[in-house]
């Protein structure tokens, strides 16, 4: 779908990579920190971008916007991250117009998620409009978009049964440590970092182990201690890290830094421990593996295991696209009418003119002139075929553009923005 507000032919795109081919370490090179997004909003600025957004979760870095071409998107994302071009075209994706717009539907809807039915991604779809709603960077089209992939969302959560029961990384890592570490409930556990992903994996512990001995840990002391506040948890200095580390049975990573933050360096065991990394990019060296005792689980292998709610949830993909079908075809209506309504607009306008001019003509010409009925007739004429003309725009089986042209050209109209 071309964005008709520029004179240059512009192309609504969804260019990125996520965990369907990119490895966790890929992933991290191209993820985006909160300040990463901003100079990459302001650089498209810049460059005379008039409208995109940037997700970057630990699962996808994505742009959907509009360009001439998909490399300025690409670009974009390289120029701002660790990533490369040759990367990328090793492992991204581009889509264009109509499957770009598909591919944000099941994206917002959990549809295309790492683990089926996660609905966090929407969140994160609305927080990137608004911070290029107020650079100045979401048009019409962004807007309406945006708001039917949130539509959408809500339906299929309310109305279907995809995000049933409790499934999530955090969810599977509590299942992991449960059935991997004995006597859970008496293990010194370690929460390095405040990470969504470890704070929830750090309640379900609390929930479920009613452990007291949850130390937690974090570059800023005063997140760690608003965190353990609510959980009633152990709070070390960051400082006190190593030494957290000889005491730990389990150690949970949920920092995000953008490089390894625990090697083999800094580990001086005297017993087996179990390490969950999930962060973003990874925050824990492989290197660590070479010790004797550790057991090094990254999120990419939790998000691989199943069970019986992942099997329910299946069940209510044919409804979750059938909602999705419904609200995409109301949006894509939408946009038909919104590329063909100036030359709607247009064409009603150059008729009204031949009717003034031919009234005016019958008026002096014709004694006892009706002009109030002949004023009548002419406009439900216009109206009809303007109406036939606006019917025949919104078929599918129309070429839109090739139409849209034809209409100007016979009728001599000048749309200068379709």
């Amino acid at each position: 779908m071309e964005n008709n507000n520029t004179a240059k032919h512009q192309y609504f795109y969804s260019v990125g990579l996520s965990y369907k081919k990119a490895d966790a370490e890929i992933r991290g090179k191209f993820s985006l920190d909160t300040a990463a997004k901003t100079r990459l909003l302001e650089q498209a600025k810049l460059e005379g971008i008039e409208s995109l957004i940037v997700t970057s979760t630990c699962n996808r870095t994505e742009i959907y916007g509009f360009a001439e071409h998909p490399f300025q998107l690409i670009k974009l994302i390289c120029e701002n991250s660790q990533g490369t071009v040759e990367a990328f075209q090793k492992v991204g994706f581009v889509y264009k117009n109509q499957e770009a717009i598909s591919h944000m539907f099941r994206v917002g809807t959990g549809l295309d998620s790492q683990i089926l039915g996660d609905f966090e991604i929407i969140a994160q779809i609305k927080s990137s409009f608004s911070q290029s709603k107020f650079l100045g960077l979401a048009n019409n089209f962004m807007e309406r978009l945006v708001n039917a992939v949130i539509q959408a969302s809500k339906k299929i959560k309310t109305d279907t049964e995809i995000s049933s029961g409790a499934t999530s990384v955090s969810f599977a890592a509590v299942q992991y440590i449960f059935k991997n570490v004995e006597d859970i409930g008496n293990k010194n556990i370690l929460l390095f970092g405040t990470g969504k992903i470890g704070r929830n994996t750090c309640e379900n512990l609390v929930k479920h182990t009613k452990n007291e001995h949850i130390t937690l840990i974090n570059r800023t002391k005063s997140k760690a201690e608003k965190i353990a506040g609510k959980l009633n948890l152990i709070v070390k200095d960051y400082s006190e890290l190593h030494l957290e580390l000889q005491k730990a049975d389990v150690v949970v990573v949920a920092t995000g830094a953008q490089n390894p933050t625990v090697d083999k360096a800094i580990l001086n065991l005297k017993k087996p421990l179990l390490i969950l990394d999930l962060s973003i990019p990874k925050n824990v060296n492989e290197d660590v593996q070479e010790l004797e005792g550790v057991t090094l689980i990254h999120m990419d292998y939790l998000s691989q295991l199943t069970d019986e709610t992942l099997e329910n949830r299946k069940k209510s993909i044919p409804a979750a696209e059938a909602i999705i079908e419904e609200i995409k075809e109301e949006f894509i209506t939408w946009t038909k009418g919104r590329k063909f309504a100036p030359t709607i607009n247009a064409l009603k306008a150059k008729l009204n003119a031949i009717k003034i001019s031919e009234l005016d003509f019958q008026s002096k010409k014709i004694s006892n002139f009706n002009e109030e009925q002949a004023e009548i007739i002419s406009n439900r004429i216009i109206q009809k075929i303007t109406t036939h003309f606006a019917n025949h725009l919104k078929d599918d089986s129309t070429m839109v553009d090739e139409s849209i042209e034809w209409i100007e050209k016979v009728f001599k109209i000048g749309v200068t923005a379709k």
